[in-house]
């Protein structure tokens, strides 16, 4: 069976038979893909008004569980139909936050753009007035009378003193209005790419944040082999933990796991990421795979002595990890499977332990 359909059962916590999970829940090719599919969506969503992240994956974890346990086709297609119902709702309301969001920025573009065009058109027909001016100037001198040269320069005088300071008044008024609206658009901006890169719920970097920085890597290695390490972590029997004090404490549980990783992992080059509903990344450029091993027999020691004060609870928790440093001419996808699989091997094992994947003896073209 293949990693990650093993990966399924042991999060939903799904029942099987002498350890065939297979055997236990036959699965054509169609239920597979569409599981996966929901899998990998589960790991890439982002919090919007009306659906919180949290209640969102329970509706997807909800959903996956029900394929797993269905029977038979009856039960299937009613689940299916289901399904669907939930999947076009939550893409029309994400859809119109996109679009929403998307249409703000929009505006304030639109509306500097006509700040921009309006001070185009002030300035066009005021340069046409001094022009005009000029020529009466010039009318003048070639007149050669006094009174007239004394009168249109006095007239010219005037209103060049006048455009400047209304076009020195108007660029002081358009540079701090463009000053604000720059402002503004780049705070939105900044937010958009926080929020595309941050899981909300614990303040670590998303899915989608993590597999670019590990591609980055990638790219980078090619041309200049500094190491780099993955860890990959899994907190132990969590389902239990949710399922003994309910998903407030799950959520507490989570962002006290973040909290514990990046106090470990804090240097500014480091990575902590959620990749998954309990499971968690952390990529530490410059180090080997012994220096990766020495901080993580420390994060170990320290989350096993903790203890997590949540009003009258006392909760305490293991993690089982994997641990890979990137080899030559690995692609991304190699290595967080080399270090997915330690951990595997680490839960597999016991759990509340690490293991270091072994190295590959024989590796494809970089992805």
């Amino acid at each position: 069976m293949k990693q990650w359909v093993k990966k399924l059962f042991e999060q939903f916590d799904i029942e099987t038979k002498d350890g065939h999970a297979e055997s236990a829940h036959p699965f054509s090719e169609e239920k597979a893909t569409l599981l996966y599919l929901i899998d990998i969506y589960n790991k890439h969503l982002f919090e919007f008004d009306g659906h919180p992240v949290r209640k969102t994956r329970e509706s997807l974890d909800e959903f996956s569980k029900g394929f797993f346990e269905a029977k038979d086709p009856e039960q299937m297609e009613k689940l299916l139909f289901r399904f669907r119902q939930w999947f076009s709702s939550y893409r029309i309301d994400e859809f119109s936050y996109i679009q929403n969001t998307f249409d703000d920025f929009k505006s304030i573009i639109w509306d500097f753009a006509d700040q921009l065009a309006e001070d185009v058109r002030f300035e066009r027909a005021h340069e046409s007035e001094l022009k005009t001016n000029l020529e009466d100037l010039k009318e003048a001198v070639e007149a050669n009378s006094i009174e007239a040269l004394r009168m249109r320069s006095r007239e010219f005088i005037d209103a060049y003193v006048e455009y400047q300071t209304r076009k020195d008044e108007r660029r002081s008024v358009r540079i701090d209005s463009i000053k604000k609206s720059l402002d503004t658009v780049k705070k939105q901006l900044s937010e958009a790419n926080t929020s595309l890169q941050t899981d909300h719920l614990t303040g670590a970097a998303n899915r989608r944040s993590f597999d670019n920085r590990i591609k980055e890597h990638v790219r980078s290695y090619h041309t200049n082999p500094v190491p780099v390490s993955m860890i990959v972590l899994d907190i132990d029997f969590f389902k239990k933990i949710n399922d003994s004090y309910g998903h407030d404490i799950g959520d507490f549980v989570l962002k006290e796991c973040v909290r514990l990783l990046k106090e470990s992992f804090h240097r500014e080059q480091d990575m902590v990421a959620r990749i998954g509903g309990e499971e968690f990344a952390i990529v530490v450029p410059q180090y080997k795979v012994e220096d990766a091993v020495k901080k993580v027999e420390e994060l170990m020691a320290r989350i096993r002595k903790e203890v997590f004060i949540q009003g009258e609870l006392q909760i305490s928790f293991t993690a089982s990890m994997g641990i890979a440093q990137l080899m030559e001419n690995e692609s991304h996808d190699q290595w967080l499977k080399r270090a997915d699989s330690a951990l595997y091997q680490s839960k597999n094992t016991g759990r509340n332990k690490y293991t270091v994947a072994p190295q590959l003896k024989k590796v494809g073209n970089v992805a």
